[in-house]
């Protein structure tokens, strides 16, 4: 689809009605949404509307804290084992 032509960028079979401030493709009536006061395509909107959601879940449990969680674990229990020995002696 050439940029200039007229024509939605989806919808080449339509007339353009405006131009996606993001992108600058020419979107018809049923592609053009207006978020913020601004006309954008279906795909601009949603990159901006996923920016605006901010970062993912965070996951907690990653390798790196599990490792992390084990060790602690075998110091305490190693910790544990000392005093009992200590305390048999």
């Amino acid at each position: 689809m050439i940029q200039g032509s007229g024509r939605c960028h989806y919808h080449p079979e339509r007339a353009g009605l405006g131009v996606c401030v993001e992108c600058r493709r020419v979107i018809c009536r049923e592609c053009t949404t207006q978020f913020e006061g601004i006309n954008r395509c279906a795909a601009c909107l949603d990159k901006r509307l996923k920016a605006l959601e901010g970062p993912g879940e965070r996951r907690e449990w990653t390798a790196g804290n599990v490792t992390l969680a084990l060790m602690g674990m075998a110091l305490v229990w190693g910790a544990i084992l000392l005093v009992a020995q200590a305390a048999a002696s």
